[in-house]
């Protein structure tokens, strides 16, 4: 820390050392101007970079990255235009899948309309054959209930005439028709 205060106070106390920025002066040339010699310097590291061929390296590189981007620019042009020709089929089928079920819509509307009809007639023939079942069933009824009061009253008949025949008849009159249906008989089987 002492050498470096030291240096400093030197520097500061010698104004004939001070680097002089004017090339035309003689100051300017001497090794303890600091401007003179980081211009060496630089001069110097430019030298060696070129005779190592440096910038013909750097160049290249450079030409190598220009055409890596150029390829991947090219690249990606060609991703875009296949998304884009991606995206247009996408939408083509989207408008051909709707179509489609448009028309399957369409269709089952027409199919439900023609299941609504073929229902009613189907139910129109049901009624038509439950009222015919029906009217016979009724007719039956009325037939067996006419039927019915016949025999009972067939019967009744019979009971009566068997009843008043029995207090009228006697044994003579009975003996009298059972050989009466007797012959009868006979005459008609021969």
């Amino acid at each position: 820390m002492k050498k470096l205060v030291a240096l400093i106070a030197l520097t500061a106390a010698t104004p004939a050392l001070a680097a002089s920025t004017n090339p035309l002066s003689g100051a300017f040339w001497s090794l303890h101007n600091t401007n003179l010699v980081v211009l060496l310097g630089f001069l110097l590291f430019i030298a060696v970079l070129i005779y190592f061929g440096i910038p013909g390296m750097l160049a290249g590189m450079l030409d190598k990255r220009a055409e890596g981007i150029r390829s991947e620019l090219d690249e990606a042009r060609a991703l875009r235009e296949e998304a884009q020709s991606i995206l247009a089929s996408y939408e083509r089928k989207s408008l051909e899948v709707q179509d489609q079920a448009d028309a399957i819509v369409r269709q089952a509307k027409i199919d439900a309309e023609a299941a609504a009809e073929k229902a009613k007639a189907d139910i129109e023939v049901s009624i038509t054959r439950r009222l015919a079942s029906a009217q016979d069933q009724i007719e039956s009824a009325q037939a067996s209930a006419i039927k019915e009061v016949r025999d009972t009253a067939v019967s009744v008949a019979v009971a009566a005439a068997a009843d008043v025949i029995s207090k009228k008849m006697t044994a003579a009159n009975g003996n009298d028709l059972i050989d009466a249906s007797i012959a009868e008989v006979g005459a008609k089987l021969h």
